[in-house]
C-alpha cells in the first residue's frame, strides 16, 4: 500500500539551507557586537596594592581580547596563579556596571624582612619566605641580626633561635599598628633588642612587656627630636627610662690642637700628646699647608721648573703656588669673609738661577712648628659629665 506524505513539509532545497544558515550567522555576529559593545570596558578600578601602581596591574591581569568586556573579563582574568609576580597571592575581577570592572588584588602579607647575600627576604607572620628583592620595601620593618641557615620560596625560614620570630612579628604588629617602624630593628648575639630611629638608638632589652615598652617610646620620641644618643627602655620602671645623649666633639683645627709632647712627655712641637699626656692625635694641617701639598706646578710656559710657575712637568696648568693671601682672596670671593688682612705671604724665588727651589717663608704663615705654649687647655675625648634625662 502507498504511504501518503500529506501534511508533511517538502525537504528544504541547498539554496534554502545556505540563505538560513547566513540568517543565522548575521544574527550570531550582530548579537556579538552589539554584546561587546553594550558590555564594553571603559572603567578599571584597582584595590588592594601599595606595591603597584594602577597602570602596572592592568598590564598584569588583562592580557586579552576579552578583557575589553565587562562581563567575561571577571570569568577569565581571575587567576591565583600568581608565581612570577612578586608580592601577590592573587587577582580577582569583578563587574562592577555594564562598563566598569574592578581589580582587587590579595596581597603576600609580609612582616619583616632580612638580609640574605645580595638580596632583602620578605616573610609572613609564619616566618614564610614570601618574596625577595634586590631594593627594601621601607614600609616593611627590617631586621639585622636574625641568622638563617636556608631559605626556600614558600617555606619556613630556616631561623636559628626558638623565639625570635615571635618576637619580630610581635614588633612588626606594633610598629604598623603605631606607624612607628624604625629605620632597622637589630638583635644582638642574646637577642637584646634595640631600634634606630635616626641618631637614636632605643634599648628595648628582652622580649618582655614590649607594648607597654614602646608606648613609652612613642612618647618620648618627638621630645627627643634632632638629638643623638641612646634612649634606655629595658624595663618599664619609669626611673630606669632615661635618655643619655651623645655630645658633639668640637672639631680639632691646626689652630685648636693643643698637642706637641711625644710619649714620654718631652714638647716636641708636633707630637701626638698633651702636656698631661692625653692623646690627642697629630697636629692638623693648615689650609695653606694642604694647598701646597697639593700643588705640583713650578714650571713655566716654556717647560723650565721655577719653583714658582704655573704649570706642572707636563706643561699642564696649575695656577701659581697657592699663598695664604691667594687663599684669603679666594674664601673672600666665596662670600664667607674669613680672608685674614694681617696675613703674612710665604716668598719663593729662585736666586741661584740653578732651576733650584730657594724657600724662605715665614713659619707662622704656613702653621709650621712656631711658637708653643705649656698651658695650653686639655683635650679629652672621653665625655664625663652627665647628660641623662629622665622620663
Amino acid at each position: 500500500m502507498r504511504k501518503s506524505n500529506y501534511g508533511k513539509k517538502p525537504p528544504m532545497s541547498k539554496k534554502s539551507k545556505k540563505i538560513m544558515a547566513g540568517v543565522i550567522g548575521t544574527g550570531i555576529l550582530v548579537a556579538v557586537i552589539i554584546f561587546f559593545s553594550y558590555y564594553k570596558v571603559d572603567s578599571v578600578e584597582i584595590r588592594g596594592t601599595s606595591h603597584y601602581t594602577d597602570e602596572e596591574v592592568k598590564n598584569m591581569v588583562l592580557r586579552g581580547p576579552m578583557a575589553s568586556n565587562s562581563v567575561l573579563a571577571p570569568l577569565i582574568y581571575s587567576t591565583t596563579n600568581t608565581d612570577d609576580i612578586a608580592y601577590v597571592d592573587a587577582f580577582k575581577v569583578t563587574q562592577l556596571n555594564r562598563n566598569t570592572i574592578c581589580i582587587s588584588v590579595k596581597e603576600k602579607k609580609a612582616v619583616g624582612c632580612i638580609r640574605y647575600l645580595d638580596s632583602y627576604i620578605y616573610f609572613d607572620r609564619n616566618g614564610i619566605f614570601v618574596e625577595g628583592s634586590q631594593n627594601r620595601d621601607e614600609t616593611v620593618p627590617y631586621f639585622d641580626g636574625i641568622q638563617v641557615n636556608s631559605i626556600v620560596m614558600d617555606e619556613k625560614l630556616d631561623i636559628r633561635g626558638d623565639t625570635v620570630l615571635n618576637t619580630a612579628v610581635a614588633l612588626s604588629t606594633i610598629f604598623q599598628k603605631n606607624d612607628m617602624i624604625p629605620d632597622h630593628i637589630q638583635f644582638d648575639s642574646s637577642y637584646s633588642i634595640s631600634l634606630i630611629y635616626g641618631d637614636v638608638t632605643v634599648q628595648l632589652g628582652k622580649d618582655v612587656d614590649l607594648e607597654e615598652k614602646m608606648n613609652r617610646v612613642i612618647a618620648i620620641l618627638p621630645q627627643i627630636q634632632g638629638k643623638k644618643g641612646i634612649l634606655h627602655m629595658e624595663s618599664v620602671a619609669t626611673d630606669s627610662n632615661t635618655f643619655e645623649e651623645e655630645q658633639e666633639q668640637e672639631e680639632v683645627t691646626a689652630e685648636s690642637w693643643n698637642g706637641g709632647y711625644d710619649e714620654e712627655g718631652n714638647y716636641t712641637g708636633d707630637g701626638e700628646y698633651d702636656e698631661d699626656g692625653n692623646y690627642v692625635g697629630a697636629k692638623p694641617k693648615t689650609a695653606l699647608e694642604e694647598a701646597i701639598e697639593n700643588w705640583n706646578g713650578g714650571y713655566d710656559e716654556e717647560g723650565d721648573y721655577t719653583g714658582a710657575g704655573e704649570y706642572d712637568e707636563s706643561g699642564n696648568y696649575v695656577g701659581s703656588k697657592p699663598t695664604q693671601e691667594s687663599l684669603d682672596a679666594a674664601d673672600d670671593e666665596s662670600g664667607d669673609g674669613s680672608g685674614d688682612e694681617n696675613s703674612t705671604d710665604s716668598q719663593w724665588s729662585d736666586t741661584s738661577g740653578d732651576g733650584a727651589d730657594d724657600t724662605s717663608y715665614d713659619e707662622s704663615s704656613l702653621g709650621g712648628d712656631g711658637d708653643y705654649t705649656e698651658d695650653n687647655g686639655d683635650y679629652s675625648s672621653d665625655y664625663s659629665g652627665d647628660d641623662s634625662e629622665g622620663y
